[in-house]
Order: C-alpha cells, then sequence, then structure tokens
C-alpha cells in the first residue's frame, strides 16, 4: 500500500495525507482509481480498453470495454521464478508436499490441451466436484486459459446440492474425484459421480481423478470416462507453451453460488477481468501478499475463499493448500501446517479462530511461528476476545485482518489496511475503491449507527448477471429491491467516526455457519421429506468468539410425534444430502410456523427475537397470516435469555 501512495505521488501527482482521503478519492474518481490500479499493476491486454467505465448506474456497468486479456496469462508471468514453489500442500493424515511454478504451467498446459482436445471452447462450462487439491488449481487454470468457465462443488456435497447448482449452468465436462478423507475417514463419492452423469445429459466426458486410492477406478463413473494422467498425458501436434485466449475483458471467468434461500441458488457469473483487476488490488494492497509471500486460507472448493486463495498466485506469491479435518487429529493440524510450511498470512474462518480460543490453544508457543506476518480472519464477525486471543496466543507483533465481502463480488468491502490500527473487535475500513456505506430506514448513509451495508458505487467484480436470468429480474431482487440502484447485501453495519467497521451479521435470513452462507430452503426441501415432517423453519445465530447456534423447528403432521428415529433421520438427510455443515444444533418441536400474509416464513423476525431482540421492534402481528403461531419462539427467546 505505502509503495502504491510512492507510486500515485511519482506519476500522477497524486498526495494523500491518510488513508482515509485515499479511500475518497478511490471511490470519487472511479475512472481515475481503477486506471491507476490497471497501470501499477501493469494489467497485460492484448487489445487495449477504449474507457474505464461507460456508466455509473447499477446494474449494468460495463468495465474496461474493448479489453481483451487472460486472468491466467497473469499468473505465469513470474517466469523468473520458475522453479520456486507455486503450491505448497497438505491432506489430512499426509506429508507436505509443493509444486513448482514450471510443474504449475506444464500441468495446466496440458490440461488446457486436453480440454480443447475434448471440443471444450471458449464459453464451455466445466463442473469440478474435487476438494481443495492442487489438480483443482490445474484444472481452473486450464480452463480460465482458453475462456471456459469454471464452477466447482465440494465433495462433501451431496447430490441433490451438486445437481442444484451445476444443472443450472449445463456444463460440457465434469471434473470429479473417487472420495475424499475427513475426521479420520474416507468416503468414496463414485456413486454421485454416476448420479451427477445422469442428471446431467450436456456432459460429453468425465474426467475422473482419483485422490483417496492412487490405483482406484471409476467404477460407477459411466462411459466416456478419461482418467486424470490420461488427461494430462498429452498428444502428439499439442503446442508445447501453454497459449492463452484472449477474451473480452466482461467474459466469464468462473460460476459461483447463493445459498438458495428463496429457491435454487442463484448461479452468480463473474468477469475474468473484474476479478483479475478485483484480486489483484485485494490481495496486494490489502493483504499486503506478493513474491515471498505464502498465502493460505483454509476453505473448501464450495466456498469463494477459494477462489480468493487462487487470487494469491496473481501477486507471485505461494498459496498453501489443506484438504481435511483442520480439528484432526487435533486442533493444532493447521498451526502445525503453519510451522512446516512457513506460510506468512494465515487465514481462517472467525468460527475456527474462535474455537482454537475456547480449545485454550497457545499456537506461537507450541509452534514456531515466528513467519506469521498476518492472520486473516472471515466468514462471521470476529469477537473482541477472539482479537485479544490472536494477539496473546499467536503473536504480539502479528497484523490481525478482519475482513467482510462476499461471493457475489468474489472479494472484500471492507477489511485490512496495513498502515493503520487494529481494534478489537472491529475492521480496520472501507476497501480502495468500494463506497461502503451504512443506510437507515430512510436511505441515508450514516455514521456512528447500525444500518443496512450499502455499496453506492459499483465495482469491476460485481456479477456480469445470474445464469438463466436474460431480463435481470432474480439480479435486481437480490441486491436492488430495497434502494433502487444502490447495492444492498444484506449485513447489519456500522462505520464508526474513526472509519472502522463493524458488522453484526446478516440482515436477511441466510444461515451463514462456519464461513459458508447456507439457503433455508435446500433444508425445507428435505427436511419436509422426511416422512411425518410436515413444516419446518430454520435459523442461525452468532454466538461470542465467532460460534453459531443453529436449531431447526418444526412441525409434525396431525397424529405424529417427533422421535429420537425421526431427529436421526433428519440429520442422516441433511448430512447426506447437502453436508455436515447444514446439521442443526437442537431439533424443536412446535405447533405452528409464523407466516407472513403473503405466506412467507417469517425467518429474519425469528431469529432477531432469538438473538434478543424486542419483540414489537422486529414483529407485526398484523402482518402476520397466523399471529398466535409466534409464542413458542417467544417463551424460547425467554428461556434463552435467562440461561
Amino acid at each position: 500500500m505505502s509503495r502504491y501512495l510512492g507510486w500515485l505521488e511519482e506519476r500522477q501527482g497524486r498526495k494523500f495525507s491518510d488513508y482515509a482521503s485515499l479511500w475518497q478519492w478511490s471511490v470519487d474518481d472511479l475512472e481515475g482509481f481503477w486506471a491507476s490500479i490497471w497501470d501499477y499493476f501493469n494489467i497485460k491486454a492484448h487489445t487495449p480498453y477504449r474507457r474505464v467505465l461507460e456508466s455509473g448506474e447499477m446494474p449494468g456497468v460495463k468495465w474496461f470495454t474493448g479489453a481483451r486479456l487472460n486472468y491466467a496469462e497473469q499468473v505465469f508471468r513470474y517466469r523468473d521464478d520458475a522453479d520456486g514453489v507455486a503450491i505448497y500442500y497438505k491432506r489430512e493424515g499426509g506429508d507436505l508436499r509443493t509444486l513448482s511454478r514450471r510443474d504449475l504451467e506444464e500441468r495446466t498446459r496440458l490440461a488446457a490441451n486436453s480440454l480443447k482436445a475434448l471440443g471444450v471452447g471458449v464459453g464451455d462450462r466445466v463442473a469440478a466436484y474435487l476438494p481443495n487439491i492442487p489438480d483443482a488449481a490445474i484444472a481452473f487454470l486450464a480452463c480460465a486459459s482458453i475462456g471456459a468457465v469454471w464452477t466447482s462443488c465440494s465433495p462433501d456435497f451431496g447430490t441433490p446440492t451438486v445437481l442444484d447448482r451445476f444443472a443450472q449452468i449445463k456444463p460440457k465436462i465434469l471434473i470429479a474425484v473417487d472420495g475424499y478423507a475427513y475426521n479420520g475417514k474416507k468416503y468414496d463419492r463414485r456413486p454421485v459421480i454416476r448420479e451427477l452423469r445422469d442428471a446431467l445429459p450436456t456432459v460429453t466426458h468425465t474426467i475422473f481423478l482419483p485422490n483417496l486410492d492412487p490405483s482406484a477406478e471409476p467404477g460407477e463413473a459411466g462411459d466416456d470416462c478419461l482418467i486424470w494422467d490420461e488427461f494430462l498425458a498429452g498428444r502428439p501436434g499439442d503446442p508445447e507453451q501453454l497459449e492463452f485466449t484472449p477474451v473480452d475483458f466482461n467474459h466469464p471467468l468462473w460460476i459461483l453460488y447463493s445459498s438458495g434461500t428463496t429457491g435454487l441458488p442463484k448461479a452468480i457469473v463473474h468477469s475474468q477481468g473484474g476479478v483479475l483487476i478485483e484480486h489483484l488490488k485485494a490481495h496486494s494492497l490489502h493483504l499486503d501478499i506478493g513474491p515471498g509471500s505464502r498465502f493460505f486460507w483454509f476453505t473448501t472448493t464450495g466456498w469463494v475463499m477459494w477462489n480468493l486463495l487462487m487470487g494469491g498466485l496473481l501477486t507471485g506469491a505461494s498459496i498453501v493448500m489443506y484438504d481435511g479435518n483442520p480439528g484432526y487429529p487435533d486442533m493444532g493440524e493447521l498451526w502445525r501446517l503453519a510451522e512446516e510450511a512457513r506460510i506468512t498470512y494465515f487465514g481462517a474462518g472467525a468460527a475456527y479462530l474462535g474455537s482454537c480460543m475456547k480449545a485454550g490453544m497457545k499456537p506461537g508457543q507450541d509452534f514456531d511461528l515466528g513467519h506469521v506476518r498476518s492472520v486473516g480472519s472471515t466468514g462471521s464477525p470476529l469477537s473482541i476476545d477472539a482479537f485479544r486471543w490472536c494477539y496473546e496466543a499467536i503473536g504480539s507483533d502479528i497484523w490481525l485482518a478482519s475482513s467482510s465481502g462476499g461471493t457475489d463480488v468474489a472479494g472484500g468491502f471492507v477489511g485490512g489496511i496495513p498502515f493503520v490500527p487494529v481494534y478489537a473487535g472491529e475492521i480496520q475500513g472501507r476497501m480502495l475503491g468500494a463506497r461502503v456505506e451504512a443506510y437507515n430506514d430512510n436511505g441515508r448513509p450514516v455514521i456512528g449507527q447500525i444500518g443496512e451495508m450499502v455499496i453506492s458505487a459499483p465495482m469491476p467484480s460485481m456479477p456480469l448477471y445470474f445464469w438463466g436470468d436474460d431480463d435481470f429480474v432474480r439480479y435486481r431482487e437480490s441486491y436492488f429491491d430495497m434502494f433502487p440502484g444502490v447495492w444492498r447485501h444484506g449485513d447489519f453495519l456500522e462505520i464508526t467516526d474513526r472509519g472502522t467497521c463493524i458488522i453484526y451479521g446478516r440482515s436477511d435470513s441466510t444461515l451463514n455457519r462456519y464461513g459458508v452462507r447456507t439457503g433455508t430452503a435446500e433444508v425445507y426441501r428435505i427436511v419436509e421429506g422426511v416422512p411425518g415432517v410436515r413444516d419446518s423453519l430454520i435459523v442461525n445465530l452468532d454466538r461470542p468468539g465467532g460460534e453459531f447456534y443453529m436449531p431447526l423447528f418444526i412441525v409434525m403432521a396431525e397424529g405424529r410425534q417427533l422421535t429420537d428415529e425421526i431427529r436421526s433421520e433428519i440429520n442422516l438427510r441433511l448430512r447426506k444430502d447437502l453436508s455436515p455443515r447444514h446439521v442443526p444444533d437442537a431439533i424443536v418441536e412446535v405447533a405452528a410456523i409464523p407466516y407472513t400474509l403473503t405466506g412467507k416464513k417469517m425467518e429474519v423476525p425469528v431469529r432477531r427475537i432469538l438473538a434478543g431482540a424486542a419483540p414489537d421492534d422486529v414483529l407485526n402481528r398484523d402482518a402476520m397470516a397466523n399471529p398466535a403461531a409466534i409464542e413458542p419462539f417467544l417463551r424460547i427467546a425467554g428461556q434463552m435469555q435467562d440461561a
């Protein structure tokens, strides 16, 4: 960040006395700021842009019109360090391994050539059912290099959850593993691959990657299946150098997915150029990583933090990948990895850091963490106690950078600033180029008050569109229904008078557990399919220390009672068809679920009441279809407050 400030003064004559004035310029002069980022990072374009910004009105903004470039080409610009390590990798129970930049480029070349040989071209979708392993990075970069569109799900997702996502975007290629290991157990996913193939008629080939067992056979994976080693074997006549297909700045790079709160998950399409320029800015300036850094974030391929982890390669940093349970064989596993890989930037969810604190861990004392300069936290608000624990238990001279952003922009809105103070329980500030504000109910920005978090000016990494949403109806409903022309993100935010930010959790009904957003609609489809269950409602409550409490309320069919067997069946189905993160902390029987007059479950009022809000502040009984249904929730809230 300091070098960037010096560059602005030297090249453009712009001098800023503090970060606040720099941020203000970055959001007042969007074209000037983003053009400076383009120039500062010397983004390589095969065709120059004509204009930075065509229109300032959201949605529908076009960025860097005319520019043609390639995301993967930026990754492989660091050929001077070809023998250096690109990826450090460890799987649960395994040894630390490395992949050099030279090998990463070579395997990406082989994968790209194979994709083209299978008929994959610009705009075709490649769907990956892969864990957080280097092969996933190779496949992603190969897609990006040829202009194909990447999308991924973690293999702990069940078949219905994956199909809710992949079926929308009609992939041409499916890349999948035989299974994965978690918490000391192995899970065979070959039957799931068969189910996915049967339900995805557009898939012409499956690439089968033996992950648990190098000698594993595809089994039920189906015909037209290619083993990963065959996929990377190469053919006579293939290009001997990795080639990059220039695409429009606004050409799709990948498709991420929303939580599915109101139906099918939204398939969020991000652009090659938008993600490229956002990640260069965020990783270099706000995370302070670059050549020589070893950048780690604990994630799966089903969370946007995986995509941000890939962005570390754009800066010349090495990235560190871990696949498995962070608490197996004990809570020291990730800190052990930090010691082995000599991680410089250690990123994790707030819930993980809170769990380490509650376990009484002292990583800085038990492991050699002298090289850890920065600790990143996201996924949910980090408590004041957890802030203090990080400085006491990890290292007194670390830089703790809490941040908040989202799948929606594949990046952050508020986060770390390397040269301003860190206040316990607060995020350091608004990120450059992100006009983040807290709006009151009248749609006016406020300071020192809690309001709706909005972004009142466009960012390059905002979605191009939702797949299949040709008329932008779902797009507008998702972000612009409350404040026309202004992006409403769905978080409660306070901007303090010193410019720091405090996130108070979700303002909508999306479940956010351990850094992974979960849609209530996905849960209801499964729970209400259990025999005897008539209706249900689920909420997630933020607790101190980054912990959560997620109760599930169900209404039984007439003549049926909630039994231990039904509880077990619900938990089993949620674990199998969604993931272990979807299993509730408690299942409570109630007489009825509260509904609005328009037939919507009252998730947000229930959540806020259980969190301690005064009922009259969040509930209008006149707007309820069944006012008496709220009474059990009021009693439960009172019991929780008394506990």
